[in-house]
């Protein structure tokens, strides 16, 4: 998934970048309000991490901003105050999720799962198609019950194909997907990672299928 990490502490936001890069998402930076209005309208974020006070504002203006938009974008707000009141006041701005500063990555990670679970509006993430079971917060994707082990990537890649099968997604839209701003890739890269995934989907009745000209569409085989 990709996500949006609105944090002007330097530190912090390289070692949650690298801690969620970990687990196969895709994350990029913003430093200030400006950073983060310029990102979320050019991009379609799965989650926002949002800090409140930051160098050119508070965060609050963004979230309320962000949800007079009617966007629909999950945000867990990063806070250091631990007031009930804040943190009412938060919630109550849209917000769907807090965590007070200084916190556990394990546990924002739990809680970004559980926000993105309910914003799929299920409580078990495992996904169907063809002979495939994939749960995309866990990793697991299961051929005919059988076990594939799959890549942070080839994770990712999945999960876009997964999120609408037969629909056909050009390269730069998968290269928006599973890579941030600061990454220098080409479009051959997709090659690459399309190539994977169909090894481990191999013996399977879904495939990914090339669309000359076009890009890639996940489809079942008759």
């Amino acid at each position: 998934m990709r996500f949006l990490l609105v944090e002007d502490n330097l530190q912090l936001a390289k070692a949650l970048k690298e801690r969620f890069a970990l687990e196969g998402h895709v994350v990029d930076h913003a430093e200030d309000l400006s950073d983060a209005m310029t990102s979320t309208s050019t991009v379609a974020y799965d989650l926002i991490l949002l800090d409140i006070m930051l160098p050119d504002g508070d965060g609050r203006s963004f979230l309320k901003t962000h949800r007079g938009k009617a966007e629909r974008t999950p945000v867990i707000v990063l806070t250091a105050r631990s007031e009930v009141s804040d943190r009412v006041g938060l919630l109550d701005l849209g917000a769907d999720d807090y965590i007070t500063k200084p916190f556990d990555f394990a546990e924002l990670e739990a809680r970004c799962r559980a926000v993105l679970r309910r914003q799929g509006g299920s409580v078990n993430n495992a996904r169907e198609f063809a002979d495939l079971v994939f749960d995309p917060t866990t990793g697991s994707l299961k051929v005919s019950g059988e076990e594939r082990g799959l890549r942070n990537r080839e994770l990712r890649l999945l999960e876009v194909f997964f999120g609408s099968p037969g629909q056909i997604f050009s390269k730069t839209y998968l290269m928006d997907r599973l890579f941030s701003f600061d990454e220098d890739v080409s479009e051959n890269a997709i090659e690459v990672y399309v190539g994977r995934l169909r090894k481990k989907l191999e013996g399977s009745q879904a495939r990914i299928e090339t669309v000359r000209g076009l890009g890639y569409r996940m489809i079942q085989q008759s």
